[in-house]
Protein backbone atom coordinates (compact mmCIF):
# COMPACT_ATOMS: atom_id res chain seq x y z
CA UNK A 1 0.00 0.00 0.00
CA UNK A 2 2.82 2.42 0.90
CA UNK A 3 4.53 1.63 -2.40
CA UNK A 4 1.33 2.36 -4.33
CA UNK A 5 0.88 5.74 -2.61
CA UNK A 6 4.53 6.59 -3.23
CA UNK A 7 4.18 5.56 -6.89
CA UNK A 8 1.08 7.71 -7.32
CA UNK A 9 2.82 10.66 -5.64
CA UNK A 10 5.90 10.38 -7.86
CA UNK A 11 3.72 10.05 -10.96
CA UNK A 12 1.76 13.18 -10.02
CA UNK A 13 4.97 15.12 -9.35
CA UNK A 14 6.42 14.12 -12.71
CA UNK A 15 3.20 15.02 -14.51
CA UNK A 16 3.12 18.47 -12.91
CA UNK A 17 6.77 19.08 -13.85
CA UNK A 18 6.11 18.08 -17.46
CA UNK A 19 3.05 20.33 -17.60
CA UNK A 20 5.06 23.24 -16.16
CA UNK A 21 7.92 22.72 -18.64
CA UNK A 22 5.51 22.79 -21.57
CA UNK A 23 3.66 25.85 -20.30
CA UNK A 24 4.05 28.94 -22.54
CA UNK A 25 4.57 31.05 -19.42
CA UNK A 26 7.66 29.07 -18.45
CA UNK A 27 10.79 31.22 -18.71
CA UNK A 28 13.81 29.16 -19.69
CA UNK A 29 17.49 29.86 -19.52
CA UNK A 30 17.61 29.32 -23.27
CA UNK A 31 17.00 33.01 -23.92
CA UNK A 32 18.85 33.16 -27.24
CA UNK A 33 18.34 29.77 -28.84
CA UNK A 34 14.76 29.78 -27.64
CA UNK A 35 13.93 32.70 -29.94
CA UNK A 36 11.75 31.67 -32.87
CA UNK A 37 13.77 33.25 -35.69
CA UNK A 38 17.28 34.45 -36.43
CA UNK A 39 15.91 37.99 -36.62
CA UNK A 40 14.59 37.68 -33.05
CA UNK A 41 17.95 36.25 -31.95
CA UNK A 42 19.82 39.15 -33.55
CA UNK A 43 17.46 41.64 -31.92
CA UNK A 44 18.10 39.99 -28.55
CA UNK A 45 21.86 40.12 -29.11
CA UNK A 46 21.71 43.75 -30.18
CA UNK A 47 19.73 44.65 -27.07
CA UNK A 48 22.07 42.63 -24.85
CA UNK A 49 25.22 44.22 -26.29
CA UNK A 50 23.77 47.73 -25.81
CA UNK A 51 25.38 50.86 -27.20
CA UNK A 52 28.54 52.87 -26.58
CA UNK A 53 27.94 53.19 -22.84
CA UNK A 54 29.25 49.74 -21.97
CA UNK A 55 32.55 50.17 -23.82
CA UNK A 56 32.96 53.59 -22.20
CA UNK A 57 32.42 52.00 -18.79
CA UNK A 58 35.24 49.54 -19.55
CA UNK A 59 37.44 52.38 -20.81
CA UNK A 60 36.87 54.21 -17.52
CA UNK A 61 37.80 51.15 -15.47
CA UNK A 62 40.93 50.58 -17.55
CA UNK A 63 41.81 54.29 -17.28
CA UNK A 64 41.73 53.88 -13.50
CA UNK A 65 43.92 50.80 -13.89
CA UNK A 66 46.40 52.83 -15.98
CA UNK A 67 46.54 55.41 -13.21
CA UNK A 68 47.16 52.76 -10.57
CA UNK A 69 49.83 51.09 -12.73
CA UNK A 70 51.64 54.42 -13.13
CA UNK A 71 51.53 55.03 -9.38
CA UNK A 72 53.29 51.66 -9.00
CA UNK A 73 55.74 52.47 -11.82
CA UNK A 74 54.37 49.44 -13.68
CA UNK A 75 54.66 50.89 -17.17
CA UNK A 76 54.08 47.54 -18.86
CA UNK A 77 50.71 47.20 -17.12
CA UNK A 78 49.80 50.78 -18.01
CA UNK A 79 50.64 50.02 -21.66
CA UNK A 80 48.63 46.79 -21.52
CA UNK A 81 45.50 48.60 -20.36
CA UNK A 82 46.16 51.39 -22.84
CA UNK A 83 46.16 48.79 -25.66
CA UNK A 84 42.87 47.36 -24.38
CA UNK A 85 41.33 50.84 -24.27
CA UNK A 86 41.98 51.18 -28.00
CA UNK A 87 40.34 47.81 -28.75
CA UNK A 88 37.38 48.64 -26.53
CA UNK A 89 36.73 51.97 -28.24
CA UNK A 90 36.99 50.38 -31.68
CA UNK A 91 34.59 47.61 -30.65
CA UNK A 92 32.28 50.28 -29.24
CA UNK A 93 31.89 52.10 -32.49
CA UNK A 94 31.07 48.86 -34.25
CA UNK A 95 27.81 49.19 -32.31
CA UNK A 96 27.56 52.97 -32.65
CA UNK A 97 29.25 54.03 -35.91
CA UNK A 98 28.34 57.68 -35.35
CA UNK A 99 30.88 57.75 -32.50
CA UNK A 100 33.78 56.72 -34.75
CA UNK A 101 34.66 60.10 -36.25
CA UNK A 102 35.39 61.83 -32.95
CA UNK A 103 36.89 58.70 -31.39
CA UNK A 104 39.36 58.37 -34.23
CA UNK A 105 40.09 62.06 -34.77
CA UNK A 106 40.46 63.18 -31.16
CA UNK A 107 41.57 60.05 -29.39
CA UNK A 108 42.90 57.16 -31.46
CA UNK A 109 44.65 58.89 -34.36
CA UNK A 110 46.04 61.93 -32.58
CA UNK A 111 46.64 60.87 -28.98
CA UNK A 112 46.76 57.12 -28.59
CA UNK A 113 50.21 56.57 -30.15
CA UNK A 114 51.81 59.44 -28.26
CA UNK A 115 50.54 58.11 -24.95
CA UNK A 116 51.65 54.57 -25.80
CA UNK A 117 55.11 55.92 -26.60
CA UNK A 118 55.21 57.88 -23.33
CA UNK A 119 54.44 54.72 -21.33
CA UNK A 120 57.10 52.88 -23.31
CA UNK A 121 59.82 55.26 -22.15
CA UNK A 122 59.41 53.99 -18.57
CA UNK A 123 60.17 57.53 -17.51
CA UNK A 124 57.78 58.68 -14.78
CA UNK A 125 57.61 62.28 -15.94
CA UNK A 126 56.89 61.35 -19.56
CA UNK A 127 54.42 58.63 -18.57
CA UNK A 128 52.45 61.00 -16.37
CA UNK A 129 52.47 63.63 -19.12
CA UNK A 130 51.03 60.94 -21.39
CA UNK A 131 48.35 60.18 -18.81
CA UNK A 132 47.34 63.85 -18.71
CA UNK A 133 47.28 63.98 -22.51
CA UNK A 134 44.99 60.92 -22.52
CA UNK A 135 42.68 62.44 -19.92
CA UNK A 136 42.42 65.68 -21.89
CA UNK A 137 41.65 63.75 -25.09
CA UNK A 138 38.89 61.81 -23.32
CA UNK A 139 37.35 65.02 -22.09
CA UNK A 140 37.65 66.68 -25.51
CA UNK A 141 35.91 63.72 -27.14
CA UNK A 142 33.06 63.90 -24.61
CA UNK A 143 32.67 67.60 -25.36
CA UNK A 144 32.67 66.95 -29.12
CA UNK A 145 29.93 64.35 -28.61
CA UNK A 146 27.86 66.92 -26.64
CA UNK A 147 28.28 64.90 -23.47
CA UNK A 148 30.07 67.54 -21.37
CA UNK A 149 28.52 66.17 -18.17
CA UNK A 150 30.71 63.07 -18.50
CA UNK A 151 33.71 65.22 -17.62
CA UNK A 152 32.30 66.07 -14.20
CA UNK A 153 33.15 62.83 -12.40
CA UNK A 154 35.85 61.60 -10.05
CA UNK A 155 37.59 59.68 -12.83
CA UNK A 156 38.82 62.96 -14.28
CA UNK A 157 40.16 64.10 -10.92
CA UNK A 158 42.89 61.45 -11.24
CA UNK A 159 46.29 62.98 -11.85
CA UNK A 160 49.98 62.53 -11.19
CA UNK A 161 50.71 62.09 -7.49
CA UNK A 162 53.08 65.06 -7.74
CA UNK A 163 50.28 67.48 -8.71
Amino acid sequence: MKFKILHIGVTMLMASNIAYAESPDNKTNDWLLGAKTDTERFELLQKYLRGFDQPMWEVGERFRAVHEALIRNNYELAAYHWDKIRVTIQNGYLKRPARQANSDTIFLNATWGEVKEAFGTKDAEKAWAGFEKAKNACMACHAAESMHYMNNQALFDLSSPKQ
